[in-house]
């Protein structure tokens, strides 16, 4: 049998299955809200074009508003200063967006302090236990924080929720193998990034080294800490910085 013959065998016979890790996208989808003057994002919003009625019979369909930034999303290295002359979401290698995943589980810690940042010892010590991060994959860092995924207030939780220190984003854009870092919080940085230095230091420095965020993940529980693959699809948006996108995980059980 081939190898697609085979993983098509495993995927009907249950040893590898599929775990959904995108939010379902809908008007409560919680959104980033910057201060003035900063503009936002739209929220979610579906517009019936028509429902088997006299705007066509035999069919329904509806328009959508949405920004690239909404619910689970990609972001594309344009998406920050530091890569404006980067890719766009359209110009990324789709071979990018099937790689092998490592996930450090830090919920306990994110529980007891909302603002609990990633360190480089943190990645140093579960790639001690586990091997290193995978060479042209996601680092997913789960926080326990899609708990609150259905709730504007308790997601942004009054600018308060965990990320990666300043160290560790720059360590993980310049020193890792990784493409990029995927999370289950309203962006890649912390609910306190913008007073770092340099602010939102997540996007500064791994959109700038030309990698990857996937950001509002969901079940990331249901993953291994290593040996999951993950598809991401984002649409392939011209000019985009982003885009709405299913995230998916095959994992041998």
């Amino acid at each position: 049998m081939s190898i697609l013959s085979d993983l098509l065998g495993a995927l009907g016979s249950g040893r590898v299955e599929v775990v959904d890790l995108t939010a379902p996208l809908h008007p409560g989808t919680p959104l980033l809200q910057l201060p003035e003057p900063f503009a936002n994002t739209i929220p979610f919003r579906l517009e019936e074009i028509s429902r088997y009625d006299d705007r066509g019979p035999g069919w329904y369909w509806n328009d959508i508003h949405t920004g690239e930034h909404t619910g689970t999303h990609f972001d594309a290295p344009v998406h920050w200063v530091t890569a404006r002359d980067g890719e766009d979401v359209s110009q990324v290698d789709p071979a990018k967006f099937v790689a092998p995943a490592a996930v450090l589980d830090f919920t306990a810690q994110a529980a007891s302090d909302p603002d609990f940042l990633l360190e480089v010892a943190h990645v140093e010590r579960w790639q001690r236990e586990h091997g290193p991060l995978p060479a042209g994959g996601w680092l997913l860092y789960r926080t326990g924080w899609d708990a609150r995924g259905e709730s504007q207030s308790e997601f942004v939780n009054g600018g308060h929720s965990p990320g990666i220190s300043v160290e560790c984003a720059r360590w993980l854009a310049e020193e890792s193998p990784i493409i990029g870092v995927g999370v289950e919080t309203v962006g890649t940085d912390a609910g306190a990034a913008h007073s770092f230095e340099p602010a939102f230091p997540c996007h500064s420095y791994l959109l700038g080294a030309g990698k990857y965020g996937l950001t509002q993940l969901r079940n990331l529980a249901l993953l291994p800490p290593t040996g999951a693959v993950v598809l991401a699809g984002p649409l392939p948006i011209v000019g985009g910085s982003g885009s709405p996108t299913r995230v998916l995980a095959l994992v041998e059980r």
